[in-house]
């Protein structure tokens, strides 16, 4: 009932969107003269700003077409290397470019697209051979393609890994840290020749103990089944996963932007302002970027029930308690993975201490193949923006060439 409610708002907005859209470029026209007087340039940047927080929106394009590598622009294509029903490995090919070392980026699996990390990658390309993982919409996965749980991930991981081949480095971006941990350890009891290089883990909630944040005081003050009660649904007989049990994105994003209301709020009024100044390249930069955060995709029930259980309620891979497909999985079998921690001081979304416990647990490690570091930014900086470019990616590019 509440994911019907939900599209039949979606629809009724898409409408009052489009109209609006309409109305503020007919009051932008230069030929209309309520464009250069009284209340019009106010009308109109206030109906643009509704206009873009209320379209309805899809899976958005890398585009990343190109790439500087050693001072040379080069072109960038985007190839699929392996098609799984819940996700596939997307290769960012630099034309003419050999060699580099091999870089699996995985991204969470939250609420938002692969393209959240358009940032991480397009910094990461004049230096490494690019993959990710790009993690389908679950209300697009007939049923007839089974489910996908939190052992699933795992398994998709290490797939991927094999598919790359051996002298792979990976980088986990938030949640996929504890399963991208836990895919380390097995394929390092293993001994599968194509475990990771190095497993490089940002702002992951590897240890929620440590500083809990909101986020994880919510996961922890209600019991399992208040979770699956009341924000597990069915998707609506209109998409091609129909009767599959999701957790909907539009509640993952509706709890974000709870969690921060007043910046969002701030962030809008802002960019009115910039729209009735003139100053288009602002406004843009801000629609820029709700365009990405306002993008969500469902997640599967069983998966995100899981993830609750395993990683927020019950620590069971700090306490050591953790299994996939029976087994045991043990950090103490990781022995020459070098672990890189990296942890923003200003993180709301996985508190300090939660993602540098991968490095505690990791007891047959030598502490050469560990390594800490903190930036001064919070969760979304960690992996985007200046400080992801300038302070943390040069440190995730040495340490993978300490460890190549």
């Amino acid at each position: 009932m509440l994911y019907n409610a939900y599209e039949l708002q979606r629809s009724f907005l898409a409408g009052a969107s489009a109209m609006a859209d309409f109305s503020a470029e007919l009051l932008q026209n230069p030929v209309n003269p309520f464009s250069y007087f009284g209340g019009g340039p106010v009308i109109a940047s206030a109906l643009e700003v509704f206009a873009h927080a209320a379209a309805p929106r899809g899976k958005p394009d890398f585009g990343l077409d190109r790439t500087l590598v050693d001072g040379k622009e080069v072109d960038v294509v985007e190839e699929i290397v392996l098609r799984k029903p819940f996700g596939q490995l997307k290769h960012f090919a630099r034309a003419g470019v050999e060699g580099g070392p091999k870089l699996l980026i995985v991204a969470p699996m939250s609420g938002h697209f692969a393209t959240l990390l358009r940032g991480t990658v397009e910094r990461m390309l004049p230096v490494a051979d690019v993959y990710i993982t790009d993690w389908r919409d679950a209300k697009l996965v007939p049923m007839s393609d089974g489910g996908f749980d939190f052992e699933d991930y795992v398994d998709y991981v290490i797939a991927y890994l094999e598919a790359i081949g051996p002298d792979t480095h990976m980088l986990a971006v938030c949640q996929p840290s504890v399963p991208c941990y836990a895919a380390a350890c097995v394929m390092s009891a293993d001994n599968n020749p194509c475990r990771p290089k190095t497993l490089t883990m940002m702002g992951g909630p590897v240890d929620t103990r440590e500083a809990p944040t909101a986020v994880n005081t919510l996961a922890t003050e209600r019991p399992h089944s208040w979770f699956e009660q009341n924000v597990i649904v069915k998707v609506p007989l209109t998409y091609p996963g129909a009767g599959r049990k999701v957790y909907p994105g539009f509640l993952q994003l509706a709890g974000f932007m709870s969690m921060n209301l007043g910046n969002h709020l701030m962030s809008h009024w802002e960019m009115f302002k910039h729209l009735v100044q003139g100053d288009d390249e602002s406004a843009d930069s801000t629609k820029r970027f709700y365009e990405e955060y306002r993008s969500v995709c469902d997640m599967t029930a069983e998966f995100y029930l899981q993830t609750i259980d395993l990683v927020f309620q019950n620590h069971s891979l700090p306490k050591g308690e953790m299994t996939h497909r029976g087994r045991k999985v043990d950090p103490a079998a990781i022995t020459d993975i070098g672990i890189l921690a990296i942890e923003g001081l200003r993180d709301d979304i996985s508190g300090v201490g939660q993602t540098r416990a991968a490095l505690k647990i990791a007891t047959s490690l030598p502490d050469e193949k560990k390594r800490y570091f903190t930036v001064d930014a919070g969760h979304y900086g960690i992996f985007n923006g200046s400080k992801w470019r300038n302070q943390v990616a040069p440190v995730v590019e040495q340490w993978m060439a300490a460890n190549a």
